[in-house]
């Protein structure tokens, strides 16, 4: 079983940058899809952006152009670097797989203010 921990969320005003991280426990990360989601109350959680165990990489047409998702394997920890950052983008951010899901961790919140 992998564990989960996000971290790296915060207060930004718009058009800032955040950058968050997931540490993962388990050997055998580097072969995993993993992904980043966020959730905003009332709403159910939807996925901002991917990357496979080769590196390639997907993202939600919202984020597209702001967002970047990468991983080093060696920590690992995949990471998520969010520029240009809106009002709508507030949520609480989480990681977990791809194609296979664990218990999800506690997430990291992310407020951008206007």
């Amino acid at each position: 079983q992998v564990q989960l921990a996000e971290s790296g969320g915060g207060l930004v005003q718009a058009g800032g940058s955040l950058r968050l991280s997931c540490a993962a426990s388990g050997s055998t990360f580097s072969s995993l899809a993993m992904g980043w989601y966020r959730q905003v109350p009332g709403k159910q959680r939807e996925p901002v952006a991917t990357i496979n165990s080769d590196g390639s990489t997907n993202y939600a047409d919202s984020v597209k152009g702001r967002f970047t998702i990468s991983r080093d394997n060696a920590k690992n920890t995949v990471y998520l670097q969010m520029n240009s950052l809106k009002p709508e983008d507030t949520a609480v951010y989480y990681c977990n797989g791809r194609i296979i899901r664990f218990d999800w961790g506690q997430g990291t919140q992310v407020t951008v203010s206007s």
